[in-house]
């Protein structure tokens, strides 16, 4: 049997220029089974030949980078095992395929070095369009912000990084470049007189006005505040707890830790206790019309009668949004509530280390957080006591009837609480409704239910409904 003939370690090409490619067999990756080739271009025959002798011995002594690896293929396997959270994740995938991709993909990452990327960071901050940043006819230059600017940094300098680390790259020169500087951003909380007018405005809808007041009191951010359980509350201690977050990726609704991975528990003051108490008994209340228990796992704010669903942490945000275009804010971002609640209690006098624990900071209070007996101090105390006093109480407005059976249930009602209608007397017939009022006879009998559910009517099956022996009064 002839011997078994032994793969080429390496070659050398002529080029059309005159110079020579100079190729050496790196092995096989084994998850892909792709050849690895070094290649290194040489002026000379002579140089090539030297070229090829220094490729082989660092091949032999393994201390060679396995490939030209392009930027795209190191930020490709960079993805592969970097650790990100679906939100983030989806943000690296829309910058990379913004702005990395199409300016360095094709470039062999050895070419990237710290004089190019800083360059092209200069030019986002001009245009994100990486125009040449003057003005013409039907283009506007949009500036990208120095905070998107450097998570293209990190993405880049993390990639390379990991080639380097995987010995596909000599160096990650990406680590040399300076990151664009963040920008310090100035919170713009409301104002006494606009938090009044927010939540007087809000608390026609109570259960959307006590959202928006614990946001004010105790400053949790939109996903703690749609992950929040009615098992999150201590009410005989009256503390409040927040260790989980939603998130809202696009492949839907994900429950996951803090922020900062860490619980913290937010002592409340007895105004605010009273209201969450109120709001569980309304729950319970649905849930038995519905034939169940309320759950100690139920949402807190919830859209669904017996609180199997949150609220969406962005549509959250866009409420809130609506509500302050409508009332003319001067933040229309959810998160300015979360800023009201540090600059109140910073103003009162609170210590930052109290504010920080409050807040789920990760610096100043991380220690206190860890530390469930040193948490709920005397300090937190006089926080939740002076937020429940700083926090203007609403006042809210009358809620209109909105709708046509509404309309008509509030004139009945009228009529009860005037004592035109006496206990016991007969209201009209739901058709008799309907021709007084022009409206169809399920929006008569819609009115009617109404009135049931408030306690207010009798209704038996085949008889006409009368008014309840002792209707509530205040409807």
């Amino acid at each position: 049997m002839p011997p078994r003939k032994r793969r080429q370690r390496g070659s050398i090409l002529p080029l059309p220029s005159g110079s020579f490619r100079v190729t050496v067999y790196a092995g096989q990756d084994v998850l892909t089974g792709k050849t690895r080739q070094l290649r290194e271009t040489a002026k000379t025959y002579d140089d090539a030949k030297k070229v090829l002798t220094h490729l082989q011995r660092q091949v032999d002594e393994d201390n060679q980078p396995k490939s030209n690896i392009t930027v795209r293929q190191a930020v490709e396997q960079w993805l592969e095992v970097a650790v990100l959270e679906d939100t983030t994740r989806e943000r690296y995938d829309d910058l990379i395929r913004l702005y990395v991709l199409p300016t360095f993909g094709h470039l062999q990452a050895a070419k990237v070095d710290a004089e190019l990327l800083e360059r092209f960071y200069a030019r986002l901050h001009r245009c994100r369009d990486m125009c040449n940043g003057k003005a013409r006819a039907g283009h506007p230059c949009r500036p990208l912000s120095s905070s998107t600017t450097r998570k293209v940094h990190y993405i880049i300098r993390g990639a390379l990084g990991r080639a380097v680390r995987w010995q596909h790259l000599g160096v990650n020169k990406a680590a040399m470049a300076i990151a664009p500087s963040p920008e310090r951003t100035e919170p713009d909380p409301p104002n006494a007189d606009e938090a009044a007018r927010l939540l007087n405005a809000a608390w026609a809808d109570p259960e959307w006005g006590l959202l928006l007041w614990l946001t004010m009191l105790t400053g949790p951010r939109r996903g703690e505040v749609s992950a929040l359980r009615w098992r999150h509350i201590d009410f005989e201690r009256g503390l409040l707890t927040i260790h989980r977050s939603n998130a809202q990726p696009k492949s839907g609704l994900k429950e996951k830790t803090t922020k900062t991975g860490q619980a913290r528990k937010i002592a409340l003051d007895q105004h605010t206790a009273g209201l969450l108490t109120t709001q569980r008994e309304l729950f319970e209340s649905r849930s038995a019309e519905l034939g169940c228990t309320l759950s100690p796992d139920a949402f807190i704010f919830s859209p669904a009668p017996d609180g199997t669903a949150p609220f969406l942490p962005r549509a959250i945000s866009q409420r809130y949004r609506r509500l302050a275009l409508r009332l003319k804010l001067r933040s229309t971002r959810l998160h300015s509530l979360r800023h009201y609640s540090a600059t109140e209690l910073v103003a009162a006098g609170v210590d930052i280390r109290t504010v920080a624990g409050r807040l789920g900071h990760g610096s100043g209070g991380a220690t206190t957080l860890k530390v469930y007996a040193g948490w709920v101090n005397e300090a937190d105390r006089r926080a939740a006591d002076k937020m429940a006093t700083i926090v203007p109480r609403p006042t809210p407005a009358p809620v209109l009837p909105r709708g046509p059976y509404e309309t008509i249930a509030e004139s009945l009602r009228e009529q009860i609480r005037s004592g035109a209608l006496p206990p016991g007397a007969q209201l009209p017939t739901v058709a008799q409704l309907a021709v007084a009022n022009t409206v169809a006879v399920g929006t008569a009998h819609r009115a009617l239910t109404t009135l049931k559910a408030e306690g207010l009517i009798e209704v038996t099956r085949g008889k006409r409904a009368t008014v309840s022996n002792e209707p509530i009064s205040g409807g």
